[in-house]
């Protein structure tokens, strides 16, 4: 963490170099969703590989966040951060260049490979350059708002980009925004790392990441059938080896994720909410911009522009979170947040055949963007007050990796969902409507359950991020 010799102007300008490449890489999680049609005729590629072209990024950047915290604990914050940075780069570029459905997948795996080490290391410099009292409130609300912002930013960004130029240039448009990353990350940020042993947990990491891989992939398989021998093989699989994981974490002697952070009931809180969060904004915007280019046959400038008040109205509600957090502390907006954002999905699977954009998805989409405003901006930092330095790079990771796993694991089961009611509902537009409207209802369900976990983890008090306690001063250089 710096010390006191650390100009007050050097930690916002850290912030801001961690904020905007954590934008980047929340922002391309989604930035060909609009594209996706494009891409999808250009390349050739079927239906199902689509879903992949969003699955693939979303799943290696979830699997891979533990191992990706660990590193950079170990190694160094500010080495893997800029590591990852470059081979983010080289991944949007291959993406971008790329003449085949396959490469674009491995492409955005690669990219998603490369976020998993960049992220835990980011959110890290958050907390450990901002340790306590009101500027920390600050600058979490500024990450965490960035970082919600980001799908609807890249939604918008994509729509643009393919409209005027092309869909490769959903890809290709990161290399410079990276190679400026690099430049100011190398300049502004402090080398880091943890104290004491540094010895790594493979068989943790091995059986996390091939156990997200494989539930991931067998809800991916739903879609055709939940009966098949590989639907259910995959699903099973995956549940063992993540209930193996859990059992190596709680005997290793140095676990790749440590059950002490996961066991207090406000981060437990926080991680879940991240998840259940996750699964609605993943797979709810992929659905809305379907439902915006398919039904409402929007061009993809407009498509973009379409989920432009969800950031709007994100943005406009951060101030007024910050004030409650001070005033009332964190809890309430943890549970109205996500109610007022169930209402906004409700409305939203209230679509019709005939239906406009004005009255059946603006609406929605508002309130969708106030609730997700008030929700951010206390989570980040319940998930890591008081986190000992040690685990820092860990934690951040367990933070971002609970929300990208329960984006990855939520876009296939919700697609299974869709798949399933418009398949019963017949063929053509009408199908696809009833099958969106399934999606965003799930997605209010979801939104409720977030708050009702808040309601039932958190402590009814403003001191409930101080009884996680305060994190100690690591090591740097």
């Amino acid at each position: 963490m710096p010390g006191p010799s650390t100009s007050t102007s050097r930690r916002w300008w850290t912030l801001a170099t961690v904020s905007l490449t954590q934008l980047l890489m929340v922002l391309d999680g989604t930035i060909v969703n609009v594209a996706l049609p494009s891409a999808q005729a250009d390349l050739g590629f079927t239906d199902a590989s689509r879903q992949w072209v969003v699955t693939a990024y979303a799943l290696a950047f979830g699997s891979f966040l533990l191992l990706g915290g660990r590193v950079a604990d170990f190694v160094g914050r500010k080495r893997v951060f800029l590591a990852g940075l470059a081979v983010f780069a080289i991944g949007s570029a291959w993406g971008g260049l790329t003449h085949s459905g396959a490469e674009l997948l491995a492409a955005r795996g690669l990219q998603g490979l490369a976020a998993a080490f960049m992220a835990p290391a980011a959110l890290a410099f958050v907390t450990l350059t901002f340790p306590d009292g009101n500027e920390r409130n600050k600058a979490f609300a500024i990450f965490g708002s960035l970082a919600g912002a980001g799908s609807a930013i890249g939604m918008l960004l994509g729509g643009v980009l393919t409209e005027f130029f092309s869909w490769r240039w959903c890809l290709l448009v990161n290399v410079p925004f990276a190679i400026a990353g690099l430049v100011a990350g190398f300049v502004l940020l402090p080398e880091s790392r943890a104290q004491g042993d540094r010895r790594y947990d493979i068989a943790g990491a091995l059986t996390a990441t091939l156990g997200f891989g494989a539930l991931v992939y067998g809800l991916t398989l739903a879609e055709q059938s939940w009966t098949s021998v590989w639907t259910v093989g995959s699903i099973v699989l995956g549940l063992v080896l993540i209930a193996g994981f859990v059992v190596i974490e709680g005997r290793v002697a140095h676990p790749l994720l440590p059950l002490r952070i996961l066991t207090h009931r406000t981060r437990a809180a926080s991680f879940t909410v991240q998840a259940l969060l996750g699964v609605v904004g993943v797979g709810a915007m992929v659905y809305l911009a379907l439902h915006l280019q398919l039904v409402l046959k929007l061009p993809p400038l407009l498509a973009g522009l379409g989920t432009l008040p969800f950031t709007l109205s994100l943005m406009t509600a951060v101030p007024f979170a910050i004030r409650l957090i001070d005033r009332f502390g964190p809890r309430r907006q943890m549970i109205f947040g996500p109610l007022i954002s169930a209402i906004g999905v409700f409305l939203l699977s209230r679509i019709t055949v005939g239906g406009d954009y004005w009255t059946q998805v603006l609406p929605g989409v508002v309130l969708m963007g106030l609730g997700m405003g008030f929700t951010v901006v206390p989570l980040n930092n319940l998930a890591l007050a008081g986190i000992d330095p040690h685990d820092a790079g860990v934690a951040s990771a367990t933070a971002t990796a609970t929300n990208q796993l329960g984006g990855s694991i939520g876009l296939a089961a919700l697609t299974a969902l869709y798949v399933a009611v418009a398949g019963k509902a017949g063929e053509g537009v009408a199908a696809m409507v009833a099958g969106y409207s399934a999606v965003f209802t799930a997605g209010a369900v979801v939104f409720v359950a977030a708050a009702v976990t808040a309601a039932l983890l958190l402590k009814p008090s403003r001191e409930a991020v101080a009884e996680v306690g305060e994190p100690v001063a690591p090591v740097l250089g």
